[in-house]
């Protein structure tokens, strides 16, 4: 009988130490976490640093050829009014770059998997059902690190 007790004994036991720390963390997780913050903001003239992501999609508008979409993955950043947030809490963290032309476009490419700043000189929301970023910049520039 004292076999049996000592062996339901250490069970017990066994199971305690396994379920006492789950119980402690489940009420440390009572406490909300704080709502995040937004970004900081991106006007005409900052400088925008991420690394460029590309991708290829359909345009719509070109019958549905493939296209290379180039993306940058940043902060969370706040947009000048009216597009504010963009209908995030935080902001927009993808921004599409819009090549103007072939040259900019070929610029990219080489960039394309590395860690690159932009000048903005206009940016929007993505309004598009195609567009696969939170904001897109229509004009910008790249800064040549130094």
């Amino acid at each position: 009988m004292t076999k049996r007790f000592a062996t339901r004994l250490a069970l017990v036991a066994t199971m305690m130490m396994l379920v006492t720390p789950a119980i402690s963390a489940q009420q440390g997780d009572d406490a909300a976490p704080p709502p995040p913050k937004p970004g900081k903001p991106i006007n005409t003239g900052d400088v925008l640093s991420g690394e460029l992501n590309a991708m290829k999609v359909r345009d719509v508008k070109n019958g549905g050829k493939k296209v290379a979409t180039y993306q940058i993955t940043s902060e969370p950043r706040r947009l000048p009014p009216p597009n504010g947030l963009c209908n995030l809490e935080t902001g927009p963290e993808t921004f599409q770059l819009v090549p103007n032309g072939d040259a900019q476009a070929a610029q990219l490419k080489t960039f394309t998997g590395k860690e690159i700043s932009v000048k903005v000189d206009e940016v929007a929301c993505a309004s598009d059902p195609g567009q696969m970023s939170e904001a897109v910049i229509t004009k910008w520039s790249i800064i040549k690190k130094q």
